[in-house]
């Protein structure tokens, strides 16, 4: 049995328990909080194919938050109607160019980005990889941010992660996401 196979199996299996979800809490630490005027929610994917490879946004900064390389999960806001799962689902199209079948709901966490007075609330799901298409990026993500995909193993995506923590943004998404890919590498069975 391959390893697809066998997280198919895993994520199949009618006597498995199901996981209990990731709840997290997390501040600001790197800008002094002011308020809050806007609450976002956000639908993100830790998304792998049949070899166990994850699939990542790797986005170039240089705006409010600093001069910045990073990685983060595709994701984004949930649109006014949408439903988490069609959000996440829309959003692996627009940015990594991927339909993916959603395998189960990973976690949330609350975060704050005290800079731009915002509070995230981000919904994170394990989604598999079904057939790759065109992206469909936004001008700004294409022009601003410059993004582009990632393909790593889960173990790379860690060290990444942490390499990327010399910035006060690099921090903030490291702290968001490193333990949303410890829950998923759990729920694959790694």
């Amino acid at each position: 049995m391959n390893k697809a196979e066998t997280q198919r199996e895993a994520f199949t299996r009618k006597d498995r328990e199901p996981a209990s979800e990731l709840r997290l809490e997390l501040q600001d630490d790197e800008w002094p909080f002011e308020f809050t005027d806007e609450t976002r929610l956000i639908a993100r994917a830790i998304v792998f194919d049949e070899d166990g490879y994850l699939y990542f946004v790797r986005a170039e900064r240089d705006d409010d938050f600093g001069k910045a390389i990073l990685i983060e999960t595709s994701g984004g806001g949930v649109e006014k109607g949408e439903d988490l799962q069609s959000a996440v689902r829309r959003e692996l199209r627009e940015e990594l160019g991927i339909e993916a079948e959603v395998v189960c709901k990973i976690g949330t966490v609350s975060d704050f980005y005290n800079l731009i007075h915002r509070h995230n609330i981000n919904h994170y799901f394990l989604c598999r990889v079904l057939s790759f298409t065109e992206k469909n990026l936004t001008e700004d993500e294409k022009e601003k941010f410059h993004l582009s995909t990632l393909k790593m193993t889960c173990d790379e995506a860690v060290s990444e992660y942490e390499r990327r923590r010399e910035t006060r943004i690099g921090r903030l998404i490291a702290n968001r996401e490193l333990p949303v890919l410890h829950r998923a590498k759990e729920l694959m069975g790694e």
